[in-house]
């Protein structure tokens, strides 16, 4: 059981939730596929986890549950997850580690969030997750009110893109409503997710 409320994560952080993320997404349907060497899935999804992880430090909103079995991360309102450069490093990287096929997929992914993600001022949830060991026992979604409660507190919306269908309902519960599909090129289909200012 988590011990106490979430902190706001920061660098010495990164390992723990690099961690959580390869774990919570390596059988996603979503992110899985977009790594299709299984056998080095892990060590590529970690890379590109611990890049973007790194980039939204400039932001005091990632969160750690207490015991740390599960990550949110978000952007507020105004701002970016990659800045022009961080993109093209990005690239540079997956480049390097995975290949030109295996890149082209997730930049697509990327590009398609970025395409429909709404314009009106919202916290944006760019990634939750548990880690594999701490699955079913409440954290993800503890952590995820916890956090609406602040966002609530500064009267804000909130956004996200539910890559499994399973975690639809759960989120509806916390007062997200569908808001569009997105259609990998997996054919894979996303639903994007809104939850009004209250």
């Amino acid at each position: 059981m988590t011990t106490g409320p979430a902190r706001v994560a920061g660098p010495a952080d990164v390992d723990r939730i690099v961690a959580i993320l390869t774990t919570a997404f390596f059988h996603d349907p979503l992110w899985g596929p977009a790594f299709p060497d299984v056998e080095r899935r892990a060590e590529q999804a970690a890379g590109l986890w611990r890049f973007y992880v790194t980039c939204v430090q400039r932001y005091p909103w990632t969160f750690l549950t207490a015991g740390g079995e599960a990550t949110a991360v978000w952007i507020p309102p105004g701002g970016v997850e990659l800045t022009g450069a961080e993109e093209s490093e990005l690239e540079r990287l997956l480049l390097a580690t995975t290949g030109r096929e295996t890149t082209d997929g997730i930049l697509e992914i990327m590009a398609q969030f970025d395409a429909v993600r709404p314009r009106e001022p919202h916290y944006y949830l760019g990634l939750i997750g548990t880690h594999d060991a701490h699955r079913g026992k409440g954290h993800g979604m503890r952590l995820l009110a916890e956090n609406l409660a602040a966002v609530d507190a500064q009267g804000a919306a909130a956004y996200l893109e539910s890559s499994n269908p399973a975690n639809d309902a759960r989120y509806g519960r916390l007062g997200f409503a569908p808001h569009g599909k997105i259609t990998a090129a997996s054919g894979h289909v996303m639903t994007t997710m809104w939850r009004p200012a209250r």
